[in-house]
């Protein structure tokens, strides 16, 4: 068998990436590795070399040339829900008129008008939304993207949906993960919604190999701290791994339970104090910030500083979704985390990068450094920094190179 064709991709007028595997902490998360006039070569979709353009001596099959430009890694959105049907406009104008976003899921609307969008549409309908949504995402730099389920509710509704997400790798150009959401229970038979998650839909899921980890909504809207132990214990049972949405209204101990349970991560954490930061800062669970979440519904910000101070690992997503943050931007992510949840532009990056891959349990990709996947961005910039300072230019990103291809 010959050997995969070598790329070098050279006159990178600066490449800038976080050093070593994630999660960063402490002042790690805020170090990147600033390389002038570099140069790196893939070969078989990863990263054999990096250096300055100088120090090449290999022999290359191609050549890249992208002109001078800052080279950074791709984005990973550790948080999304880009799998729906419908829209949430009602919702959007009664928040603006003043009601909660509580009290909208309480009356059925919410979620629960999402579920019923949703379950309404086809495959091919699902598939070619998600698609679309995948692809503005790729064009703002994410060139890994989780996607849960959570729109479904029904066991067999909710093995569909994963089943759409398993499919949009044939769509997209960008890696998609999969996770299971268990989102919010029915309004009655609750136990027994419970059970079905344990005894049917986990096993399954395990089974056909439909996700990597399970995530569960803890809220006073949703599930229960006693409710998501049952089924994330039950989860870790089956060979899966953990997440959970918490804190995101209301404290009520869901953190702590991602912290016992050795979570990947806790996401949304708008309503984390002081024991929350604690708790994540002496554990291995990353903290998953979710800026446009805040934007969108006028929470406070996660306290993404605070976190960075006292030593926990922080990643940022897009949290895409209809009702709560409509975020179609990774690198948007990534500059509203400066801006309300006060990291610097290095802390972002890394955030958005190395830091996000770990909150997927992923090591190979989120840094440009040899045996790492091969996906890198190139700005429409000679500063880095551009990527955290600059709004909705759409010319911001020039290139996308996952694998060996340029998008």
């Amino acid at each position: 068998m010959s050997q995969a064709p070598t790329v070098l991709v050279t006159n990178i007028g600066e490449l800038v990436t976080p050093v070593g595997p994630g999660p960063r902490r402490g002042p790690a998360h805020g170090h990147v590795r600033r390389l002038p006039d570099a140069a790196l070569a893939v070969r078989g979709g990863h990263i054999i070399w990096v250096g300055p353009r100088a120090e090449w001596s290999g022999q290359a099959d191609g050549e890249v040339d992208v002109g001078g430009r800052v080279v950074l890694p791709g984005l990973v959105d550790p948080h999304t829900h880009a799998v729906w049907a419908g829209d949430r406009l009602d919702d959007f104008e009664a928040r603006a008129r003043g009601t909660a976003y509580e009290e909208i899921l309480a009356a059925g609307g919410g979620i629960y008008h999402t579920v019923r969008r949703t379950n309404d549409a086809d495959d091919a309908a699902l598939i070619a939304l998600a698609a679309g949504r995948l692809r503005r995402l790729a064009r703002s730099g994410a060139t890994t993207v989780e996607v849960k389920s959570g729109y479904g509710l029904e066991i067999e509704a909710e093995l569909r949906l994963l089943r759409v997400i398993g499919r949009l790798h044939q769509e997209v150009e960008s890696h998609v993960v999969p996770t299971l959401l268990v989102h919010v229970p029915p309004k009655e038979e609750r136990d027994t919604y419970v059970e079905a998650v344990i005894g049917r839909l986990l096993p399954t899921v395990a089974r056909e190999g439909l996700a990597q980890a399970v995530d569960i909504f803890v809220e006073r809207e949703a599930f229960s701290v006693a409710e998501a132990e049952r089924v994330l214990r039950a989860a870790l049972a089956h060979g899966l791994a953990v997440k959970l949405h918490a804190d995101q209204f209301h404290a009520i101990g869901g953190v702590e339970l991602g912290v016992r349970l050795g979570a990947l991560s806790v996401d949304h954490l708008e309503a984390s104090g002081e024991a929350q930061i604690a708790a994540l800062a002496s554990s291995s669970t990353v903290a998953t910030i979710l800026p446009g979440v805040s934007l969108h519904l006028g929470l406070p910000p996660a306290p993404g500083r605070a976190l960075v101070d006292a030593g926990a690992a922080v990643a940022v997503g897009t949290d895409l979704n209809p009702g709560s943050s409509p975020l179609f931007s990774a690198q948007l992510a990534l500059a509203l985390a400066v801006r309300l949840n006060g990291l610097t532009p290095a802390e972002a990056l890394v955030a958005a990068t190395v830091n996000a891959a770990a909150a997927l349990g992923l090591q190979d990709r989120g840094r440009l450094e040899p045996g790492c996947r091969a996906h890198l961005l190139v700005l429409n910039s000679r500063d880095w920094r551009d990527l955290a300072y600059t709004l909705g230019a759409d010319d911001l990103i020039a290139h996308i190179i996952v694998e060996e291809e340029m998008l």
